[in-house]
């Protein structure tokens, strides 16, 4: 069994594969390092929401479906807290922040959808309540998100690694792979049989897959590490119960604190580079680094002279309904998942898990949900790509700006459909 791609849903699938069938031989096949695209290059916040949030999933699959996704992906954070000992992993719940009252609506509107869907831990906070969690100037009120977390991804990435070597998983870095054959995996180095191969590779795909494109579009964020914060330093933003924080925007800013006291903080301002681009000249971009900057003073006049000696940027795959889809192909030899949507921490170990029941052919609930049975609506081609990309984006900016919904977005949000990450 051959998985490409060394991220997390190449780590997972792996795993559960040998944990289901120990017997089986499987081999990881990355063409960097384990680890080396999104999943070492995120931001470290695992939400317990596999859609985007619980109205989206009801939006998308109906509230029965909805119903299921919450649960399982309670379930699944109780079991990444069980596994990740030693990752730096922190239950803290999210805050989600208001910017406007608008979004202070938003909030509360999807704390009692949290609610009806049996989750007592959403709690509305006031704008002295918020601020008493984490203190901006910018902030009107929020909410609190019961049951995700924090996590070191380059630590949890290593012990999931760990984990499948124990079991007898090979690993195969530094091994671009250049063709699939029926049977046989083709790198620049040698061929390796294979009955099965998965494919884990998200927003790299299309170099290798290219019929999968119309299903989902690579897009970049982009992201800054601060210096560490000396104690007079925190005690200016308060931020004590070191939630992971988004505030309430289409293009938000995310952010949390790191072990070592630092501030990561990026931005969903997704960038497309057409056509379809993903290499190494995308990673980094002077432009969003200096608006990252800009807006963390924004949001934190009282640290702006904090400095920001890291950045960097990584590709991610974004499907219309901001949810990872699941299929085969060539006669189902080959297996796939992707589209996390900048979801993957928490979703790609589901995913991993659906993979490795769809490759053995093994019963699951997993398999009977309809986001894995149904498709995302897909993405035009090019170069229609790149100017429905700028137009949603500009329209986009626009509500961001407190204007109301285009035309064009009305039509995009009755079919479930959106651009930002």
């Amino acid at each position: 069994m051959a998985v490409i791609g060394g991220g997390f849903t190449g780590l997972w699938t792996a795993l559960f594969l040998k944990q289901l069938q120990p017997a089986l031989d499987v081999a990881v096949l990355e063409q960097g390092v384990v680890g080396w695209g999104a999943s070492g290059r995120n931001a470290g916040i695992v939400s317990a929401c596999v859609d985007h949030s619980h109205a989206l999933a009801i939006t998308h699959f109906g509230r029965a479906e909805a119903e299921k996704l919450a649960r399982l992906g309670i379930q699944n954070i109780d079991e990444i807290e069980a596994f990740a000992g030693g990752c730096d992993f922190e239950r803290t719940g999210q805050l989600h922040v208001a910017l406007t009252e608008a979004q202070v609506e938003d909030g509360r509107r999807n704390a009692g959808i949290g609610r009806e869907l049996g989750f007592e831990g959403y709690r509305m906070l006031s704008a002295e309540e918020v601020r008493k969690e984490i203190d901006s100037p910018l902030y009107l009120g929020g909410v609190f998100v019961p049951g995700g977390g924090i996590v070191d991804p380059i630590k949890l990435v290593d012990k999931v690694r760990c984990e499948a070597e124990l079991l007898g998983v090979r690993f195969f870095e530094r091994t671009r792979v250049t063709k699939l054959e029926a049977g046989r995996v083709v790198t620049a180095g040698g061929a390796l049989t294979a009955d099965k191969v998965i494919l884990a590779t998200d927003a790299y795909t299309h170099h290798l897959f290219p019929r999968l494109l119309f299903r989902y579009i690579p897009l970049y964020d982009y992201i800054l590490v601060s210096e560490p914060l000396s104690d007079a330093q925190r005690s200016l933003i308060g931020w004590r119960n070191r939630q992971g924080v988004t505030d309430g925007r289409t293009f938000f800013n995310y952010y949390r604190l790191t072990a070592d006291q630092r501030i990561l903080w990026g931005t969903s301002e997704a960038m497309y580079y057409p056509p379809n681009r993903v290499d190494e000249s995308c990673d980094h971009s002077p432009r969003h680094y200096q608006a990252l900057r800009d807006s963390f003073r924004r949001h934190f006049p009282q640290l702006g002279a904090l400095q920001f000696p890291f950045e960097w940027g990584g590709p991610i795959a974004s499907t219309t309904r901001l949810t990872p889809f699941f299929g085969t192909a060539s006669g189902g030899r080959v297996i796939y998942a992707l589209g996390y949507t900048g979801h993957g921490i928490g979703s790609t170990r589901i995913a991993g898990k659906i993979l490795a029941h769809m490759v053995l052919s093994r019963p699951s609930e997993l398999l009977r949900l309809a986001m894995v049975k149904r498709q995302p609506f897909p993405y035009p081609p090019e170069p229609l790509r790149a100017a429905a990309v700028a137009a949603v984006t500009h329209s986009l900016k626009r509500v961001d700006e407190g204007h109301n919904p285009s035309t064009l977005l009305r039509i995009l949000d009755v079919l479930g459909i959106g651009f930002s990450s």
